[in-house]
């Protein structure tokens, strides 16, 4: 029997004004940061650099890619909803204006070169970008033309983030697992969830 492969961070977006699974939806996961540890800092205090996407990739770069991220070339990852809603795995993103080079790094890649140290300190921020606008048909047929949810990732865990979409407001789950016990379900993220954010515009409330 296969065992399923899923990255360490995965989404799952509903549609709520059809109340079905949104197929289609482009997300990209975007890294924006990394943590630069002080040694007079224990791991709880942390800070993340001041510098993004140029520090990050930096710090990122795995060793066995074709194109490796770098200033001018970040750590984007891109997909696409499947019919139930779900991405699980992640292709590099490749920018209409790059150089023609393929990158071929995973997110396997990229969060394994930061934790390599297994110190417990590897820390980075990401950022997933739904496109509400493509699903919708168009920015004039949404309140919010894309739903940006940005996160901490820590060493050893897993991430999905559920998202529960609608012309003019969306709900995000923020579900987190520690070692290979990740959460999938979106009806066990609501008996695990900790902080759920309410967007709504007024003339929709």
């Amino acid at each position: 029997m296969s065992v399923e492969t899923k990255d360490r961070i995965t989404c799952h977006v509903l549609d709520t004004t059809l109340g079905k699974p949104a197929r289609g939806v482009r997300v990209k996961l975007e890294l924006i940061s990394t943590t630069t540890p002080s040694p007079t800092q224990n791991n709880n205090n942390d800070t993340f650099s001041s510098s993004s996407v140029a520090t990050a990739t930096a710090n990122a770069a795995p060793t066995s890619a074709t194109a490796h991220p770098s200033a001018t070339n970040p750590v984007v990852f891109e997909s696409q909803t499947d019919e139930d809603g779900r991405i699980k795995v992640w292709l590099p993103y490749s920018s209409p204006t790059s150089s023609g080079e393929v990158p071929v790094y995973t997110l396997e890649d990229v969060l394994g070169s930061m934790h390599a140290g297994g110190g417990g300190g590897g820390e980075s921020r990401w950022t997933l970008r739904f496109d509400s606008a493509g699903y919708f048909g168009g920015a004039d047929k949404t309140f919010y033309p894309e739903v940006d949810v940005t996160f901490t990732v820590r060493e050893g865990e897993r991430y999905h983030v559920p998202l529960l979409l609608a012309p003019y407001a969306y709900m995000v789950l923020a579900v987190m697992a520690a070692g290979l016990r990740a959460v999938y379900d979106l009806e066990d993220a609501f008996s695990v969830l900790g902080t759920v954010f309410i967007c709504c515009p007024w003339r929709a409330c």
